[in-house]
């Protein structure tokens, strides 16, 4: 039976929460984003803040009145029912996470291989992500405990050492560099226009989007009707906090060009003008340590999201009876995407999938929820008009960039809701 004194505390779930969120999001996105954005990068950040503060208030409001391990599972069945919408819905937003792993594993080999000029290697850098997730793996099979402990340490250093580093770029670059990101920001700065700048946030929402892992700490949380929302609340501020520091230091060193050239790793790129070999060489620590920590966490919070569809009869199980069923075919799907899918284009099937699968809990809540739960229908709406906003700029711009990308995420979306249907038929054949 679990203890008090077993279950996770606030600063436990607020570590795992950011252990999720500061990862590839700000090491990988900040050249996708500018890319898109331009010099607005940093504002971009920003918005996606606020985008995800909006959102946040239907998982906190939910999970604060029904705290569960199957967290956005729940509150998708609880909506909808346990049928396809629910079932294709929370599956959305687990390959999404799936896919997120993925993120963080290719960025930890792109950054670990930067010393040696190999950060674009097509081998070596999945190979490597392929290795951490197996390491993140067994350390997640310890136990919840070693999780807990290792994420609250590595989310102190994450935190400090960014920190650290952006104060220490913005000390550097002076008046002088926030006169030339003022100046590129007042000429546009070589971005997309405004479908560009919405376009990156879109991406910037990636940034942020692991917080919904706190949702899925319901059943090993202390306390779980009073923290949750208080861990999702805190873990959004101290990583907007953070982002917007970094983001400005980026943008104050560098002109967008640089920027986008260095897009895999463009804050080892903003350090060493600045900083010298040891500026990189901490960076790049900072992201060995960043990308594992989250992998850690995610893998601990999407195992659980996964048993929570198994125990809905919604997700298969393998064919053989063997323990940790729910972490070794998450593991084993992100490892395939490593392997087979690169940084922008696991970027965007991720962004695709999760802000969908937003869309719907929102809706489910003003629908279905808000009454039992006591959630003011007006702020889940705004979600909504932002998230349809941010997700059609995206589509528009992928369209003329990358077709194949929107194709391959909306194939997955539509073999995710084939699959579903398959499932709730035989599930209701087999009761009846």
């Amino acid at each position: 039976m679990t203890t008090d004194a077993t279950k996770l505390s606030l600063a436990g779930s607020v570590s795992l929460g950011t252990g999720v969120m500061i990862g590839a999001g700000i090491f990988a996105l900040v050249g996708q984003v500018s890319e898109l954005a331009g010099s607005l990068m940093p504002v971009a950040f920003l918005v996606g803040a606020v985008v995800v503060g909006f959102s946040a208030y239907s998982y906190a409001t939910y999970s604060n009145a029904n705290p569960s391990s199957g967290g956005i599972a729940m509150l998708l069945k609880a909506a909808y029912g346990p049928g396809v919408i629910a079932g294709s819905f929370s599956f959305f937003m687990y390959v999404s996470m799936v896919v997120a792993q993925s993120l963080l594993a290719r960025t930890f080999g792109t950054y670990s291989l930067r010393p040696f000029d190999l950060a674009g290697s097509a081998v070596l850098v999945p190979l490597l992500g392929v290795a951490v997730i197996a390491v993140a793996a067994v350390v997640n099979v310890v136990g919840t405990g070693l999780v807990e402990r290792s994420a609250t340490v590595t989310a102190a250093i994450k935190i400090a050492g960014i920190s650290a580093l952006a104060i220490a770029a913005i000390v550097a670059t002076g008046a002088s560099g926030f006169g030339n990101l003022v100046d590129r920001a007042e000429s546009g700065g070589q971005g997309q226009g405004v479908l560009g700048f919405l376009a990156g946030t879109t991406l910037c929402i990636l940034a942020y989007k692991g917080f919904t892992t706190i949702t899925n700490q319901g059943g090993d949380l202390r306390d779980p009707r009073t923290n949750l929302g208080r861990s999702i609340t805190i873990a959004i501020a101290l990583c907007a906090a953070l982002y917007l520091l970094l983001t400005v230091s980026i943008a104050a060193s560098l002109p967008v060009d640089r920027i986008v050239e260095a897009r895999d790793y463009a804050l080892a790129a903003a350090a060493e003008p600045l900083f010298g070999p040891w500026g990189v060489w901490l960076t790049i620590a900072l992201a060995v340590v960043a990308t594992f920590s989250g992998l850690l966490a995610s893998i601990y919070s999407v195992s659980r999201l996964y048993d929570m569809l198994r125990d809905m009869n919604q997700a298969p199980e393998l064919p053989f009876s063997v323990r940790h069923q729910s972490l070794l075919i998450t593991v084993g799907l992100a490892m395939v995407v490593t392997v087979f899918l690169d940084l922008s284009r696991i970027a965007a099937m991720g962004a695709l999938l999760y802000i969908a699968m937003d869309i719907a809990v929102h809706w489910g809540v003003i629908r279905h929820l808000s009454v039992d739960i006591g959630a003011r229908r007006w702020v889940p709406a705004v979600a909504i008009v932002l998230d349809g906003v941010v997700l059609g700029s995206f589509v528009v711009v992928k369209l003329r960039t990358d077709p194949l990308t929107v194709g391959v995420g909306v194939a997955v979306a539509a073999a995710i809701v084939l699959s579903q249907w398959v499932v709730v038929r035989r599930r209701d054949a087999r009761s009846t």
